[in-house]
């Protein structure tokens, strides 16, 4: 579905097994007529490669709040200037406890708390680790802040079981998306 408007998005991609499907959801949003702006985690590098995004993108990728060749400002500012939403995809507990919390102490924590635009949160981790108390604390706290969610949904997980977490699939976080544009 190519989108009515060009939209400014800043895909953040968090460290998880699921970083995976957020490089086919980085080239759908491209082909839906979308600037996507990418972070990654330092623990998104483990798997999946800054160079996949570059080349999906079109652009260069963020890995670290402070890189002077690419981002003078720094990346959060950067980034940030002109965005219409981000989506976090995977949004790890981790990412989203920091974000809870308002921790700032790496890129993506630091960008969110930066961004005036809305924020989508795709959620992937192990069915125990999403049903945690701590866990879906965070999610309220994070609803009650105006973030938006799509997933996750129940599946074949990467821990050989199946449950809750598992991420949503790359054409439900692009519908998602042009929905909270269509509002």
């Amino acid at each position: 579905m190519m989108s009515d408007s060009r939209r400014a998005i800043v895909l953040a991609v968090g460290g998880g097994i699921a970083a995976y499907k957020s490089a086919f959801l980085c080239s759908r949003l491209v082909q839906s007529g979308h600037e996507v702006r990418v972070a990654l985690t330092k623990s998104a590098l483990n798997f999946v490669g800054a160079s996949t995004f570059s080349a999906l993108s079109g652009q260069s990728v963020a890995t670290e709040v402070f890189q002077p060749e690419r981002h003078p400002l720094g990346a959060h500012i950067e980034l940030a200037k002109g965005c219409d939403l981000m989506i976090v995809a995977p949004a790890t507990a981790n990412l989203m406890s920091r974000f809870a919390l308002g921790q700032a102490d790496d890129l993506i924590s630091t960008l969110y708390l930066q961004l005036t635009s809305p924020v989508l949160l795709a959620p992937a981790m192990s069915d125990s680790m999403w049903k945690k108390a701590a866990v879906q604390r965070n999610v309220d706290r994070l609803r009650e802040d105006g973030c938006h969610f799509v997933g996750p949904s129940s599946g074949w997980l990467s821990c050989r079981a199946s449950g809750d977490g598992r991420m949503s699939e790359p054409n439900e976080i692009l519908e998602a998306a042009e929905a909270l544009f269509n509002r």
